[in-house]
Order: structure tokens, then C-alpha cells, then sequence
């Protein structure tokens, strides 16, 4: 897939709007995990040796347009100031109608997104109003890219544009699992979310060998495969009696065919593995992803947290952080954010 590149522009005095995936988790005001805030840093500090003037955008949670005290970015803009080594941060500083927050003299915060109606609605007046504070736009949010949001794809509409460098390696990294892949291609999927994941079972069962379903999706499902020729290659798990796990039985059944795989993706745990007695599918199904010699391709909060809390996140091959995102972009082979780039 070709996305245009922001390498060869120049930058210099030009005001640059780069949308970010900055949705972070918070605790007493604070940022309790910075990989996000990470992996936008190279597109930064490549625009600030430009010499461009970056505007810096993202949400936090989802105060649906209205304005939430405990939302604010304002953890964020101290988060990315530390990173940057800035003194001189200061905070609710205004860029035309746009609260905001200054991390250094070139790179500015706008306020959570999220707290301007227009954002999630895509309003043309709001497209408009971000559009016209610069002079460049670079998505580098990957995990919101499958969002119809102003930020997402209404400024490319209105404004040179490109992807940035991580944007590029998340559509890099997931395209091995669905751009002639070595087979077999198995998918595990669990977790929650079933009216989001459910409906794309079918769609990864047309790509790959192999889909285990299990975790919360299969609890009080009535999730019914509708293409005949896809059954075979769906297997649902069957859950423990508190329903709190998926059994012995489908563990088995799982890692043999885990055990036979080139190539893997993982998203979602196989049942409740933060409580005592409830971690044995999730730990023995991430471990035998771990131990396969299959190119392992995993991503979502909360798998990326239980391979973290067993200690095999250091034996993937590729970890997005997207979730949603990421499962849209194997399902459809593309996002509305990345087609608004095209």
C-alpha cells in the first residue's frame, strides 16, 4: 500500500497539524503508560528539526463534545514535555478559538478533541476552523483511523497531507497477515466487544486457515457462521462452568492448531485471566503463540497487558496498539483514515 510520505516537504516556518493517538490511561491526573506518547515522538522531533511549528492534536476518553475537567490534556502536554526535555510549558495558552497548551516555542497541544462537538460529527465549520491553523496535515493516529471524524478525515480533504512514521509501520507490520502470508494462517480472537468483533469473524475466516474464537465474545452468543464454506475453519471455544474461561477441552484444541502455524495474529484474552482460577486459557493460549515459530502478530489493550503480565510480550514479532483499528484494517484490508490519505 502506498501512502503519501512527508520526508522529501519542506518544513521550514510551516505550521504543521499532526493528529495523534494521545488516548492514554490516567490515574489521579497522571499518564500510567506512556507507549503511545512513544511512538509519535520520532514524527515529532523529525517535523521540530525541520524546523516546522507543530500542532499537536488527540482525545482522551469519550466526553461526547462536552467539556470533562478529569479529560483534559493537560497530563499529556507534561507527559510529552518531560520526553521532549522542554522547560517552558505552559499551559492554556489560545491558538485562534482553540484551547491549547505550549510544551515548547515550535510544538503546541491542542485540548482534547474530543470536547468540540464537530470533531466526532465531522462538521464542515470545524474541519475548517483546525484546518486554517495550518499549513500541513500528518495522521499519525493509526488507532482512531478507522473513525469518520474531522481530524481523522476531513483535513486531508482541505490540506497537503501524509502518513507518519508510525502510521506507516502499523500498516506495514499488519499487512503481513493479510498480504500473502505463510500459511497456515490461524487468527485468535477473544476478549469482549462481541457486537464489534463478532461480525468480523467471518471476514478474517475468508483470509485465513484458522479462527479461535473465544473469551467474553462466546458468552450469551448466538453467534451463527452464515457462509457454509467458512464453518470449518471457525472454531468457538467452549466456556467453563462460571463462565469465567474457556475449558480444558478447547485449550487443547487451540494449541494444536497454534502449534502447526506460520503465521499468527492475536487479539483478545480467553477469558477473565486477572482473577485467581481464571488464567489458564489466556496463559496457556499466549503461550503457545509465544513458543511458535509462526510470525505472531498481536495487538489491543488488554492482550498487550496479559502478554505484559505472563512475561511473553518480548516474543511477538509485530505489537500494534491499536484495537479496533486494527482488527477493521484485517478485516477490510483498509481504513477510512488511510483512504482519506490515498
Amino acid at each position: 500500500m502506498k501512502l503519501p510520505s512527508f520526508t522529501s516537504f519542506d518544513f521550514q516556518e510551516k505550521r504543521v497539524l499532526v493528529r495523534s493517538d494521545l488516548d492514554v490511561p490516567l490515574r489521579n491526573g497522571l499518564v500510567v503508560d506512556e507507549t503511545r506518547l512513544r511512538e509519535c515522538l520520532p514524527t515529532l522531533k523529525y517535523l521540530l528539526d525541520q524546523k516546522a511549528k507543530v500542532i499537536l492534536m488527540g482525545h482522551l476518553g469519550r466526553p461526547e463534545g462536552k467539556v470533562v475537567e478529569e479529560l483534559r490534556m493537560e497530563p499529556v502536554a507534561q507527559s510529552l514535555s518531560a520526553k521532549l526535555k522542554a522547560s517552558n510549558s505552559k499551559l492554556k495558552i489560545k491558538i485562534q478559538n482553540f484551547e491549547a497548551y505550549e510544551i515548547t516555542e515550535s510544538l503546541v497541544l491542542l485540548e482534547n478533541l474530543r470536547f468540540y462537538p464537530g470533531e466526532e460529527n465531522n462538521e464542515a465549520i470545524f474541519v475548517r476552523e483546525l484546518a486554517s491553523l495550518g499549513d500541513f496535515y500528518v495522521n499519525e493516529a493509526f488507532a482512531a483511523s478507522h473513525r469518520q471524524h474531522a481530524s481523522i478525515v476531513g483535513l486531508p480533504k482541505l490540506l497537503p497531507h501524509a502518513a507518519g512514521f508510525h502510521f506507516v509501520q502499523e500498516v506495514e507490520g499488519l499487512s503481513k497477515a493479510i498480504e500473502n502470508p505463510q500459511r497456515p494462517l490461524v487468527f485468535v480472537i477473544g476478549g469482549a466487544k462481541p457486537e464489534t468483533k463478532l461480525p468480523m469473524v467471518e471476514e478474517f475466516a475468508k483470509k485465513a486457515d484458522w479462527v479461535l474464537v473465544g473469551g467474553k465474545l462466546i458468552q450469551n452468543s448466538e453467534f451463527k457462521v452464515q457462509n457454509d464454506n467458512l464453518k470449518s475453519k471457525i472454531i468457538l471455544a467452549s466456556l467453563t462452568s462460571n463462565g469465567l474461561d474457556i475449558n480444558q477441552d478447547s485449550i487443547e484444541k487451540f494449541k494444536e492448531i497454534i502449534k502447526n502455524a506460520r503465521t499468527i495474529v492475536l487479539n483478545g484474552t480467553m477469558g477473565k485471566y486477572e482473577e485467581r482460577g481464571a488464567e489458564k486459557g489466556t496463559q496457556q493460549i499466549f503461550e503457545a503463540v509465544a513458543n511458535s515459530s509462526a510470525f505472531k502478530i498481536v495487538g489491543g489493550g488488554d492482550t498487550i497487558a496479559a502478554l505484559t503480565h505472563f512475561n511473553l510480550i518480548d516474543k511477538m514479532d509485530y505489537v500494534s496498539t491499536a484495537g479496533g483499528a486494527m482488527l477493521e484494517f484485517l478485516a477490510k484490508g483498509t481504513l477510512v483514515g488511510i483512504e482519506a490519505l490515498k
